[in-house]
């Protein structure tokens, strides 16, 4: 078995937040439409919130937040689970309308032995995948090459979802 070693990854993951300092709270508490811009929210449901992730895989790494603060399924709310898999589905229509992905993964790490790492506030990604999207770059070089800023993906994702919700 071939092992890839990454301590660039590990340094992130292993990073801890406090709990009266929880990094989706603090994002989901923001007032105005401009501070949603600012922390990259690009949409808000009922229960759950979607917004980019500041270290991306890719262009488009969305991440589909709960506003309550829990940190496992077990702990949340049917209703709240039931919307952020919708949010879910709506991410996907939009990545696949702006970025013409060959797939889409779909995942929740659920503590930090999963890779959590926010762990005491549950998150779903969603991100776009091509094939070849993984190289030499970040293993070799801990560098990824990501072809947009945030601000580009936040305009092109919010609006997308907007037409998503449209059509629905």
């Amino acid at each position: 078995m071939d092992h890839l070693w990454s301590p660039w990854r590990y340094r992130y993951v292993s990073q801890s937040i406090p709990d009266e300092d929880c990094l989706f709270c603090r994002i989901a508490s923001a007032a105005t439409a401009e501070d949603d811009k600012t922390n990259h929210i690009v949409l808000r449901g009922e229960r759950n919130f979607v917004l980019l992730n500041l270290y991306p895989y890719t262009s488009g790494h969305l991440m589909i937040a709960p506003y309550a603060h829990v940190a496992t399924l077990q702990e949340s709310e049917p209703e709240t689970l039931e919307e952020m898999i919708r949010l879910a589905q709506r991410a996907e229509s939009a990545l696949r309308a702006v970025y013409h992905p060959g797939g889409v993964n779909v995942g929740i790490n659920i503590g930090k032995a999963a890779g959590a790492g926010v762990e005491q506030h549950i998150h779903m990604h969603v991100l776009p995948r091509w094939l070849g999207d993984v190289n030499f770059m970040t293993a070799v070089g801990e560098t990824r090459v990501l072809p947009e800023d945030l601000d580009t993906t936040w305009e092109k994702l919010r609006k997308a979802l907007l037409a998503v919700n449209e059509r629905e």
